[in-house]
């Protein structure tokens, strides 16, 4: 039943790369202040961003060096850094790389939630739920909603539905827009046999032709099977078919295997 979860687990970091939610008192900065050094890094940052979402951790990697080659200290490639190092399987390197960056920049929020997540990923519940939390505590973070979401994701997989219930619900109350929320949502509430509010936040998705995949709509059929609705059912099953041929969750849908 944890399809969902996983899958879409990845969005949880990548809003937080390359952010400026550090919790920091110091004024704002705006493009005025920018040198020609800090717009290049920031390119060669934007270009990392984008490697590691689609999987090229070596290309990442590649584009992270050149930008601390042009600021050692700049916080958005370090950070990505360490998510790089943890993708690859680099625990050790992430691990002392997160530690090394909380401990420089004790305010920075988006490191905080970035080792919180890495900690989940280990099974290590308590000492990521208390990153989060620290996280989330600091004056100017502005990544609660996303913080919110990864720690309900990290809580359904240790199995404390209400806990993530909870946590995913104030994440939409904040962010109602991220189909990663309301498909994280719908995929606990389903768990705990609440049927008709997964429903809602399932459709949500559904309803907007640019958010479907094949992870919502195996969502949405399995929520109206259990809802005894056999022309849903079929209706969503066809689309399924029809637009995610090879997709895991139409093998699925044909094997008869729902409840996984």
């Amino acid at each position: 039943m944890l399809q969902g979860l996983l899958a879409l687990s990845a969005v949880l970091l990548l809003p937080g790369c390359a952010s400026t939610g550090s919790g920091s008192s110091a004024e704002p900065k705006t493009e005025s202040d920018r040198t020609d050094l800090d717009r290049r890094a920031a390119v060669r940052v934007e270009l990392a961003t984008g490697y590691f979402a689609r999987g090229q951790y070596s290309t990442a990697l590649d584009e992270i060096k050149l930008a601390l080659a042009l600021k050692p200290e700049q916080r958005e490639a370090i950070n990505l850094r360490n998510l790089v190092y943890a993708a690859m399987g680099e625990t050790a390197m992430a691990e002392e790389g997160f530690k090394r960056a909380i401990a420089t920049a004790p305010s920075d929020g988006d490191a905080k939630h970035n080792y919180a997540w890495f900690l989940c990923q280990q099974g290590r519940w308590v000492s990521s739920r208390a990153l989060f939390e620290q996280a989330m505590a600091l004056p100017n973070y502005r990544g609660a909603a996303r913080s919110l979401l990864a720690r309900g994701v990290c809580e359904a997989r240790n199995g404390e539905w209400p806990a993530a219930e909870h946590s995913l619900s104030k994440a939409f109350e904040l962010d109602p827009a991220n189909p990663a929320v309301s498909l994280n949502l719908a995929e606990v509430l389903y768990h705990q046999q609440q049927y008709e509010r997964a429903r809602f936040y399932a459709r949500r998705i559904n309803a907007q032709a640019e958010l479907v995949n094949a992870q919502s709509l195996w969502l949405e059929l399995r929520i109206e099977r259990k809802l005894n609705n056999g022309v849903a059912v079929e209706d969503l099953g066809q689309q399924l078919r029809r637009r995610f041929t090879d997709a895991a969750e139409t093998q699925r849908l044909r094997e008869g295997r729902f409840d996984e």
